[in-house]
């Protein structure tokens, strides 16, 4: 779509791959990794994960499906958000009704020193529609 020295931005709809679009590359990314998934209804991951320092984000954007962590299962459906450890070993499955679509973000666990009201600053500029 677009980008310069201070942003990148990307329209999925042209990069998307069925199952996993990975947005790393796409947006320069530094600090956080960012895939839109999709599993087929029914469908699982065909493993078990866990990460060594990256904790995950699900954000569910439609479907609904179950989650496998720690020997739990339960589920998530269309506006669901889940945080999950580095060290939890996870899963995730499609309903055998419905795919199930959802960004994952991993970032380094820790790492957040500071959040958007501690990191915020003015800043110079007027967007067209302040005018």
């Amino acid at each position: 779509m677009t980008a310069n020295k201070n942003y990148q931005a990307t329209l999925v709809a042209e990069m998307y791959k069925p199952g996993r679009t990975v947005l790393h590359d796409d947006l320069a990314l530094t600090s956080a990794e960012v895939s839109i998934n999709t599993l087929p209804a029914g469908v699982s991951l065909p493993f078990i994960h866990a990460h060594k320092q990256n904790e995950e984000i699900y954000v569910v954007l439609k479907g609904k499906g179950l989650f496998y962590i720690d020997g739990e299962e339960f589920g998530v459906q269309e506006g669901c958000v889940v945080r999950i450890d580095p060290a939890a070993a996870r899963s995730i499955k499609a309903d055998e009704a419905s795919e199930l679509t959802y960004v994952c973000v991993q970032a380094k666990a820790g790492s957040l020193e500071q959040h958007t009201q501690g990191d915020g600053l003015p800043a110079e500029g007027q967007p067209s529609w302040q005018k």
